[in-house]
């Protein structure tokens, strides 16, 4: 396995969105605070020329709102560009021009999908795949056989070990955090399993629509968009055993482990929601089955988690725009103080946005004769506003050949495999009026007497 450090980066896509909302951000932040000091070559089949790609890559950044001149003007004299079709043999023989002397570089698809087996083709054949690494982006796939299908173009010219998929949610500072307060402090793990847990609730709202994006949602919808990636990899991060050693492949392993005691969901465990208005969308079927809005239960066969319901919900139109975990604790066994003893168990509490907050939920006593109690929150509240962006961190990590938060080609298709009984209309859509919580229907998925957690009940203190 190659550990040397990339000596270029690549980017195909020079001109998307992509490229405009994260990357130049990414790459401004990294040449600011990391010195970074490679060649960094941008390719697309737009005739743009070197000065337009300059431009656009100082809107970005002065777009994103943290603009250095000095560091513009290095980042700026780093930048190539590379004008060609993706399916020309020309296009590939003038990047390994480009890329000069550099020996080892890291080419990131910035691409759709269906463009990479003529990238990767090309690249193989111009050498500059050699000794190289692959960036990709999600979708990594719509199902179990095409994920396969991608991976087997991928690997006709790469190994694993060189290719990095970006899901950015495991670059985001409050996931990272997630993962470093379970394995960083001990009088967690005697209590973090089934014999103390009774639930654990994620929540991921989102308090506007599709935004103009109606075509690219049909191809989607809220499961794959959000739950088999984004939320599958945090019910990871809670459920997982600590890693064997702090090696790259020993996180990977674990989450693979973690991955593949996860029961396949039952359709009969998922409510599927459809905000109104959403056929209204341009770019949406009249008759649209895909869902805005899921709510699941699923379950993890292993000693430590067996018989704890993990429910997810994730949704567009929703009150608010938050994401947030919350692992809810047994009650006491007995009731020392009678029915005033307090009605909410102990939980934990985990705000991963907008804000990021890590809380302890109690009972103490209210001042006064009687024994009654109250409900508090201990409140760990972490903002900082120099960390660093997910790209950032995810293409700084695969520049180094730090593969530890990425996604490996099995875990990949371990995530597909939970999810694929309940892909496409296995089950109705509901609509909902927005602004809800979605379908009332999506009550049922939490056994009685719990309910599902309210992410407005907790504010964090200002």
């Amino acid at each position: 396995m190659n550990t040397e450090s990339s000596d270029a980066l690549v980017f195909f896509g020079a001109t998307g969105d992509l490229a405009y909302k994260k990357i130049f951000p990414a790459l401004h932040a990294m040449v600011r605070r990391d010195g970074l000091d490679i060649p960094i070559v941008g390719v697309a089949r737009e005739g743009w020329s070197l000065d337009l790609l300059r431009r656009r890559a100082k809107e970005s950044i002065e777009a994103a709102g943290d603009f250095d001149a000095s560091s513009f003007e290095k980042l700026a004299s780093l930048l190539v560009y590379v004008d060609g079709d993706y399916t020309a043999a020309a296009t590939y023989t003038n990047l390994r021009r480009a890329l000069g002397a550099a020996q080892r570089p890291i080419h990131y698809l910035a691409i759709q999908p269906s463009m990479f087996g003529a990238v990767v083709q090309g690249l193989s054949k111009s050498g500059a795949a050699e000794n190289a690494r692959l960036i990709v982006e999600k979708p990594f796939g719509r199902d179990l056989p095409s994920a396969q299908a991608l991976d087997a173009t991928l690997h006709a010219v790469f190994p694993e070990e060189s290719i990095f998929r970006i899901d950015h949610y495991l670059g985001k500072e409050a996931v990272q955090n997630l993962l470093y307060f379970r394995f960083a402090n001990t009088f967690l793990e005697p209590i973090w399993n089934r014999q103390y847990i009774n639930d654990i609730q994620i929540t991921m709202a989102e308090n506007f629509g599709v935004q103009g994006r109606g075509k690219f949602y049909e191809e989607v919808g809220a499961i794959r968009d959000v739950v088999q990636n984004h939320l599958l990899q945090v019910i990871a991060l809670l459920a997982m055993d600590a890693p064997v050693g702090q090696a790259p492949l020993a996180m990977q392993n674990e989450r693979l482990r973690l991955f593949r005691a996860i029961r396949p969901i039952d359709p009969k465990d998922v409510v599927r929601g459809q905000f109104r208005g959403y056929r209204a969308e341009p770019g949406v079927a009249a008759n649209s089955q895909v869902e805005t809005f899921a709510a699941l239960r699923l379950h993890i066969d292993t000693w430590r988690w067996a018989d704890v319901p993990f429910y997810v919900r994730a949704g567009k139109n929703l009150p608010i725009t938050a994401t947030e975990v919350v692992v809810n604790l047994k009650c006491p066994p007995l009731s020392i103080f009678g029915a005033q003893q307090g009605s909410r168990p102990n939980y934990f509490r985990f705000r991963l946005s907008p804000e990021v907050v890590i809380s302890a939920g109690a009972t103490v006593k209210k001042i006064g004769e009687e024994m009654h109690g109250e409900p508090v929150e201990l409140i760990a509240r972490h903002e900082s506003r120099i960390e660093k962006s997910p790209y950032e961190r995810l293409l700084t990590n695969a520049i180094h050949g730090d593969t530890t938060l990425f996604t490996r080609d099995d875990s990949m298709e371990a995530a597909w495999r939970v999810v694929e009984p309940i892909l496409g209309s296995t089950s109705p859509v509901i609509e909902y009026e927005p602004g809800s919580w979605g379908p009332p229907e999506s009550a049922r998925i939490i056994a009685e007497p719990d309910t599902w957690h309210d992410p407005r009940a907790e504010k964090a203190p200002p």
